[in-house]
């Protein structure tokens, strides 16, 4: 069967099986030629004559597709856990395959089970899917008397969530770890990260109530010392400049080049969980660092790529913003950027030296945008007195590529 002739519809499970399917939910399923599923999922359904089951390829998003088109029938259904379109396989296949070749029927979500458990509203608790991923990304949540649902990947994510909770002071944030909601033998756990021990169920979410010190925020400027270095970093005055202006939206991408520690690459993540960065870094030693700070900040998917620009960005997807904080006078660099740049995508870049300095220049003046010189000083010990330590002036180029291209005048 071909692609476009697919039509699959995903039915949301809870641990309470076919139990607790809706009538609607229990007929689709009687009637599919096809089900697909998670052999949890294809366990918890009773036997149908000549219906097929099919548990779903490892890794299942790289094979999803050639896995769906083998198995095609004109009634075919995939399970989910709770609600599909809750960082479950509903949305992957409403992306692959179009909202239109797509019927989601939800269930119960575990997010919901969990909050009503708990008495906590939607509106006041954050949801950070670590299924397959890696839970640093929790980290990003960090503030104190934050809540926050995880979604775990197996049995081992309530313990390594834990530790990575003390590790950064928050030891003692209270957990409760709720397994196999909505099921005959569900189970509720109270304690703290630093206290917990003892096995989770496979199946469980954790709930979080932060407590520790203030130590990040998501406005942009992060204190330096949150970063790993080695003197190549964008400091949190400068940072701040460049992210007013490189404006980070939800879902969009920007390309770091010369990402040095990768500090502004981190902090435009950091904005929002689904904004992203690739990282381009040339030195190996500074790239692994970037990594490394990407997963203490709560931000482990950015794309680190160990490269020199501007040959290593002719295969990265188009930006929709692109910050140059190193190597802008190399030949090609600033064109490369420039001419990848997505229609309203932005431009900021940063130089200390005059060469650089007289390249941003030109580039103001062919291009516009805006141009600054930007002077920080800091208080420091003058013998038995204070005064002030100036840091090397930076030159900053900012630029909007404009969203269409105007006609030429006839």
């Amino acid at each position: 069967m071909a692609v476009d002739d697919l039509h699959l519809t995903v039915i949301g499970i809870g641990a309470d099986g076919w139990a607790g399917l809706s009538e609607t939910s229990r007929a689709t399923i009687h009637a599919a030629e096809v089900v697909l599923g998670a052999p949890r999922h294809l366990d918890l359904l009773p036997a149908i004559d000549g219906q097929r089951r099919a548990p779903w390829p490892s890794p299942l998003r790289a094979a999803l597709l050639a896995f769906v088109e083998s198995h095609g029938a004109a009634r075919m259904v995939a399970l989910a856990s709770g609600d599909p379109m809750v960082s479950g396989v509903g949305t992957t296949l409403v992306t692959m395959l179009g909202a239109d070749r797509v019927t989601v029927l939800p269930h119960v979500s575990s997010v919901a089970l969990a909050r009503a458990r708990l008495g906590w509203s939607a509106e006041q608790t954050a949801v950070v899917s670590v299924v397959g991923r890696d839970p640093h990304a929790v980290l990003r949540e960090l503030a104190p008397g934050r809540r926050v649902l995880v979604l775990s990947s197996d049995e081992n994510t309530p313990a390594q969530l834990a530790g990575l909770l003390v590790a950064r002071g928050y030891g003692s944030s209270r957990l409760v770890v709720l397994g196999d909601l909505g099921g005959s033998a569900e189970t509720v756990r109270a304690t703290t990260a630093a206290e917990l021990d003892g096995p989770a169920p496979r199946l469980n979410i954790v709930a979080v109530e932060l407590a520790g010190p203030v130590e990040t925020g998501w406005a942009p400027g992060l204190p330096d010392e949150m970063f790993e270095h080695d003197g190549q970093l964008t400091k949190r005055d400068l940072r701040a400049a460049a992210l007013a202006r490189l404006l980070p939206i939800p879902g969009q991408l920007l390309w770091d080049v010369g990402a040095g520690a990768g500090s502004v690459g981190i902090e435009w993540m950091r904005a929002h969980p689904s904004c992203r960065t690739v990282a381009v870094e040339a030195d190996a030693t500074r790239a692994e660092r970037i990594g490394r700070n990407a997963r203490a900040l709560g931000v482990p998917a950015l794309q680190v790529l160990h490269g020199r620009a501007p040959e290593a960005l002719t295969e990265l997807p188009t930006p929709d913003a692109v910050f140059v904080g190193g190597g802008a006078t190399r030949d090609g660099v600033l064109q490369a950027c420039l001419d990848a740049l997505a229609p309203a995508g932005r431009l900021v870049v940063h130089g200390v030296t005059v060469e650089t300095e007289a390249l941003l220049g030109r580039c103001y003046a062919e291009h516009g945008g805006e141009l600054t010189r930007i002077h920080v000083e800091r208080a420091a010990a003058v013998g038995s007195f204070t005064g002030w330590t100036p840091a090397r002036a930076v030159t900053q180029w900012a630029y909007t590529k404009p969203s269409c291209v105007k006609p030429a005048a006839p």
